[in-house]
């Protein structure tokens, strides 16, 4: 259960103004609100009945708010006039006036400058030194190969030469040979021993032997003739001593031969 207890001042009569209608707005507000809360409590209630039920009391008071008072006209004073000081037209700017340049620096700038200019002319004149130095030994480098090319040319001409003349040389004494073959034979040639000392050094070369072929076919008084390496003289003599001849015969009779030669070739194969 609930009482509602509406309160007022001033009022013995209810009469249909601004005021009332407020309070019976609120009232209605406040009605529906215990009517639901009473609802929900009759939803919540528990049906089996309480040993000792409670009665609850809900109190509400109706508050009414008093009449705003009307607005007050604006009286403030109106705002005073903003007084905006005078102008003052500003002064002309004189021209400042550039200032010189000191002589000094001006001297001391055109130094720096002329030591840059002869910086960089002796950089190329160092540059073109190089170039210079560069150019003569490319021509001298150039030079030494075509006289490199032109002795190893010399070297195989004179090579060339002088293997002809030993062939030429080598022709004549086998023509002279086959000549004094036709008179006198030879039995037996026995080729010389190599000498060791030339083998290890790689000595290579010719000796020629002229000897007298007695009646008996046999070597006398042998000698080393023309240019021959010391190393090849003994055992080229030594050669020559064993060889063995059919002897000359001249009118039935064996005769001696002079200036018999006999040329020994050392080659290392």
């Amino acid at each position: 259960m609930s009482a509602v207890l509406m309160s007022g001042q001033g009022y013995s009569l209810w009469t249909p103004n601004a005021h009332n209608w407020r309070n019976f707005t609120a009232a209605g507000v406040a009605v529906g609100v215990h009517a639901m809360v009473l609802a929900l409590l009759l939803a919540q209630w528990p049906s089996d009945t309480p040993d000792a039920p409670k009665v609850r009391t809900l109190t509400t008071q109706l508050i009414s708010l008093p009449v705003p008072a009307p607005a007050l006209p604006d009286i403030s004073p109106p705002p005073e006039p903003v007084v905006v000081p005078p102008v003052t037209p500003a002064k002309p700017i004189e021209p400042v006036e550039a200032p010189k340049p000191d002589p000094r620096i001006q001297q001391q700038k055109l130094e720096q400058a002329a030591l840059a200019r002869k910086r960089v002319a002796e950089q190329e004149r160092k540059r073109g030194l190089q170039r210079e130095q560069q150019r003569i030994a490319e021509q001298q480098a150039l030079a030494r190969r075509e006289a490199e090319a032109q002795q190893r040319l010399a070297l195989e001409q004179a090579r060339q030469q002088q293997e002809a003349a030993l062939a030429a040389e080598r022709a004549r004494q086998a023509e002279a040979a086959a000549a004094a073959s036709r008179q006198y034979l030879p039995i037996s040639k026995e080729a010389p021993d190599y000498p060791d000392r030339a083998l290890d050094k790689n000595i290579e070369g010719d000796c020629t032997v002229s000897y007298r072929v007695n009646p008996q076919g046999r070597v006398e008084n042998p000698q080393v003739i023309g240019d021959c390496h010391p190393l090849f003289v003994r055992p080229s003599l030594s050669a020559a001593k064993t060889f063995r001849y059919q002897p000359r015969v001249e009118n039935g009779k064996a005769v001696a031969v002079d200036g018999v030669k006999n040329t020994f070739h050392y080659r290392i194969e």
